[in-house]
């Protein structure tokens, strides 16, 4: 392919306002750190681009493009902001396989909306396990886990708990 022909190599200065949010992104970051981004973009500049898809959904960098709006991040470069497209357009299931594996090494991703995106992987795009292990990096035991979180009420039959969760009301007494 070549270093000529990788994304990185086509950084175009976008206006903020071009791109958009995905609405599957697992990935949270608390007010401090939010903060610590600000400063991070404040004393060192934009050090890392954002990455899009052709149609302007992020791809990874939801968090730069979320600081970028404070008045004094947005003043730096007038609202632009740096943007990677990648290369080709890619189907949703390749877009948060992109999403996860950009952000896994450097965050920590919510349960729940990691067992959404495990259980759409599955479900909705036909990823077997081993596709699943391989793209997320993820452990088959972090798979079960995350596939079968659910609460309790939905692993049973839908109806009533068996009897053996009704605690017993009858007093007794103990040897």
């Amino acid at each position: 392919m070549g270093k000529n022909k990788q994304p990185i190599n086509n950084m175009e200065w976008v206006h903020r306002d071009k791109l958009k949010a995905n609405d599957y992104n697992p990935n949270k970051v608390a007010p401090v750190e939010l903060e610590l981004l600000k400063t991070s973009i404040t004393l060192c500049g934009w050090t890392q681009p954002i990455v899009a898809r052709q149609s302007g959904e992020i791809v990874d960098g939801f968090h730069r493009w979320t600081v970028s709006a404070d008045e004094d991040i947005f003043a730096m470069t007038d609202g632009y902001v740096p943007v990677v497209y990648l290369s080709k357009e890619v189907d949703q299931a390749q877009q948060m396989v992109a999403t996860i594996v950009h952000n896994r090494a450097r965050g920590n991703h919510m349960i729940l909306s990691m067992t959404n995106i495990v259980r759409e992987m599955r479900d909705k795009h036909n990823y077997d396990d081993k596709k699943i292990q391989k793209m997320l990096g993820m452990e088959q035991e972090e798979i079960d886990r995350l596939y079968d979180f659910a609460p309790m009420t939905e692993k049973g039959s839908g109806s009533e708990f068996s009897k053996g969760w009704v605690p017993d009301t009858k007093e007794r007494e103990f040897d």
